[in-house]
């Protein structure tokens, strides 16, 4: 190949990767397999390139080439693409063997990136399968040269939401529409050398919509420091190659369950961070409920949630990791801003505690797995002055479009909810700006109806002017049974 990949050919490419595993594999493992092998080609293409840039510095000293510090990852012995390229017997343990070597000697960085997918399951990857699956993906050549990172995330990107097309119930815990995603970046506003913390952060799309966020205003992106926890263990394999592939350096992605334990730590506590953007499972049931009223990192700054559903335990736990200066955006469902009991009193004391600055209502049937409508909840340690014991309310609703499997937002209507927020005033039918006290009143349920209210337009006529409309339609009926009974007569 001797020209550099257009994204349709790399998306093209990445597509019919994965049609070649459909039938054996289930659409919801398609992600399980592209993924790794994506990233496996990528690395061993980069560390060829690597490698010949060195032979020609050195006058093709091969030694010298293979020294550690002129590649990014090093590939042991046996371990590179063209070693399993060249097995035809036993595929996928040779796959197994390449992905582990890399792992092992990189630990630092890929200690179980490539996840724990069973390669040499040969009931469901025949040879002949990966054969095929191995030499579609040799017909590129994925280094830096042929496939910049942006091109490269891209294509990424586009892979991620293919599969959340396919599998759409299954989707909802490693994908959230970018077009939400976009919003709550426009939201949270990051900027050069802030740290930025995603404690479900999925397969990382929020944390790179923060990186897109510098880029499309001129800042400098690499000065950001990215942080996320993901329970799922693919999700947070392909988080990390995410980060990897998009040219991302300072990050740290860890495994685990952030609510029963959380993975960043300073000397004091949980550590916390610039920017905090989550969009969590919704309404988790099974989340530890029963060591949170004497919670050892002292999250409940505001109540114990319910046993059942841990929306509240999500948003106190993102509060105690926003510094002092910190910002955070939240979606939840929408039951959160209106259910009663300790989610009512957790709503209360954060309301007293003047955290909350707007909640944004989207529509229902935005999100992979759930019909459910979502909401935006944005907090601040340190608010304006002048929004001060004041809540912004958006009924965002009618910006949705309606598709044929899921709902959306066109990015006009990205644009149009950022204007409400940035501007922070009322808009007929659309926003109101709400009073602590008059929050109060309504016992902190914060139900958008409750606060923007909806003027329905009737253009009735007044009574008079009904009255008179009456009048002339009785004397135009009266004039026309005359004029027929004249025309009647003629026939008679």
């Amino acid at each position: 190949m001797t020209e550099k990949l257009s994204l349709s050919q790399l998306e093209q490419y990445l597509s019919k990767a994965a049609w070649i595993l459909k039938g054996p594999v289930d659409a919801s493992d398609f992600k399980v397999y592209i993924f790794p092998l994506l990233f496996f080609k990528r690395i061993s293409d980069v560390y060829d390139e690597e490698f010949q840039i060195a032979m020609d510095e050195s006058d093709g000293d091969s030694d010298y080439a293979s020294l550690p510090e002129f590649h990014r990852f090093e590939i042991p012995e046996g371990c590179h693409w063209n070693d399993v390229r060249e097995t035809t017997s036993n595929v996928g343990l040779a796959i197994e063997k390449a992905l582990r070597g890399i792992e092992q000697t990189n630990q630092e960085y890929l200690y179980g990136i490539f996840g724990d997918a069973q390669w040499s399951n040969k009931n469901k990857l025949s040879d002949r399968l990966l054969v095929d699956l191995v030499e579609h993906f040799s017909q590129y050549t994925l280094s830096n040269k042929y496939v910049g990172s942006d091109i490269l995330g891209n294509a990424y990107e586009y892979l991620i939401k293919h599969f959340a097309d396919l599998t759409n119930k299954k989707a909802g815990e490693f994908y959230t529409p970018r077009s939400v995603v976009h919003l709550l970046g426009l939201i949270l506003d990051p900027h050069e050398g802030e740290t930025i913390y995603d404690p479900a952060c999925g397969t990382g799309g929020m944390l790179l919509e923060c990186v897109d966020h510098l880029k499309e205003n001129q800042e400098d992106f690499r000065t950001l420091k990215l942080y996320g926890q993901e329970k799922n263990l693919t999700s947070s394999s392909i988080a990390r190659m995410n980060m990897f592939l998009h040219g991302i350096e300072d990050f740290q992605i860890y495994r685990g369950d952030t609510l029963r334990n959380p993975a960043f730590f300073e000397a004091d506590g949980l550590k916390t961070f610039d920017c905090v953007i989550a969009n969590p499972p919704f309404s988790l049931k099974d989340w530890g409920a029963e060591n949170w009223a004497n919670d050892p990192f002292g999250r409940n700054i505001a109540g114990v949630p319910p046993k059942g559903n841990a929306d509240m335990a999500w948003v106190q736990h993102m509060i105690k990791s926003m510094n002092s200066t910190g910002r955070m955006t939240v979606v939840l469902p929408h039951g959160a801003l209106f259910r009663k009991g300790a989610e009512g009193k957790i709503r209360k004391s954060l309301l007293e505690q003047d955290l909350l600055e707007a909640v944004i209502g989207l529509g229902p049937n935005i999100f992979y797995g759930t019909q459910l409508a979502a909401c935006i909840l944005v907090f601040k340690q340190l608010k304006e002055t002048d929004k001060r014991n004041k809540v912004l309310f958006i009924d965002a609703a009618e910006q949705i479009k309606t598709g044929r499997a899921q709902n959306y937002l066109e990015k006009e209507n990205v644009n149009q909810i950022f204007s409400w927020y940035k501007n922070y005033q009322d808009v007929e039918n659309y926003v109101k700006l709400s009073s602590f006290d008059e929050i109060a009143e309504n016992d902190f349920n914060l139900n958008i109806p409750l606060y923007v209210e909806k003027i329905i337009e009737d253009n009735l006529p007044s009574v008079e002017e009904a009255l008179s409309d009456l009048k002339t339609a009785w004397q135009n009926s009266l004039e026309a049974e005359e004029k027929f009974k004249t025309i009647l007569k003629k026939f008679i």
